[in-house]
């Protein structure tokens, strides 16, 4: 997701009038914000939009009065260039023309950090203008599939600081003890909770059941494939991929030459490692196959 750039631009909606544009993300089969859904349809679903295969591109912003509105457009190449270059640090006057707009959604999905200078602080728009409720982001003290999602992405995103805190030897004691653990935050650690995996990810007598199902879940995509976005891949260091697999109740995020992660709806808050091995290796090849890449 591509943070908010701290110098808003201006862009025009036909339906809005002028747009101050705080930042955008894409919504594709491939790259989507993880909080609206286990998958791509779902995140469509999520917008009440159709789930087009070639995607969309949410621009946040602010009107002149200060209200939130998400303006989905469907030029999603022109807002990847946008994305890309504010990733890269670099300005980009995002201004999407007209005609793109599929619609205009009042509220914002995710969480924003700035503002847009010059206006009114960030607010929902009146029901009575915007014609239905306004998009808020997941409630982050509360658990449930959204923050575990986030939880998921956060751990693709830092993958190395979340790596460092699992020691290889607990894999190798299917009695291995467990800790406390929390969704990552950027203003605090965890301690990754040990799940008792024997190599290869499968636990034994001692391991968790959750673990056991999401990996059972997720080699049972292999055979039937999944809705699009349900399983992603995308570029890491060293030649490997970085695999995104959800389900329901589940999220589990791994490296190709390297262990998993799962989270769990039923265990708040708790990050679940996987162990590498025989077979995991095997499963994440698989699923890397059968994911949605980026163009």
């Amino acid at each position: 997701m591509a943070g908010p750039e701290e110098e808003p631009l201006d862009s025009r909606t036909e339906a809005d009038g002028a747009l101050y544009v705080l930042t955008a993300v894409l919504l594709t089969p491939a790259q989507f914000p993880g909080v609206l859904g286990d998958d791509y349809p779902e995140a469509c679903g999520a917008l009440d939009l159709s789930a087009r295969g070639g995607g969309y591109g949410l621009v946040l912003g602010q009107d002149g009065e200060g209200a939130r509105w998400t303006v989905v457009v469907d030029d999603v190449p022109l807002v990847a260039v946008a994305v890309a270059s504010w990733d890269c640090g670099l300005g980009y006057d995002l201004s999407p023309d007209e005609h793109s707009v599929v619609a205009s959604l009042p509220g914002w999905p995710l969480a924003v950090a700035v503002a847009a200078p010059g206006v009114p602080a960030p607010h929902d728009p009146d029901p009575w203008v915007s014609g239905r409720p306004a998009l808020a982001p997941p409630d982050i003290e509360v658990w449930g599939p959204g923050q575990r999602r986030l939880g998921a992405d956060e751990i693709a995103v830092q993958w190395s600081r979340w790596r460092s805190q699992v020691d290889d030897a607990d894999f190798m004691a299917p009695d291995a003890g467990s800790g406390s653990g929390a969704v990552p935050e950027a203003t605090k650690e965890a301690e990754a909770v040990r799940n008792g995996a024997a190599p290869g990810g499968r636990p034994g007598a001692g391991g968790h059941a959750g673990v056991r199902r999401v990996l059972a879940e997720a080699r049972a995509y292999v055979t039937a494939p999944p809705p699009p976005g349900r399983v992603r891949s995308s570029f890491a260091t060293g030649g490997a991929r970085t695999v995104r697999a959800d389900g329901p109740g589940w999220s589990l995020v791994a490296r190709t030459d390297d262990i998993a992660f799962v989270l769990l709806d039923e265990e708040p808050g708790r990050i679940l490692p996987v162990g590498r091995g025989p077979e995991l290796p095997g499963l994440l090849e698989a699923l890397d196959r059968l994911a949605v890449r980026p163009g």
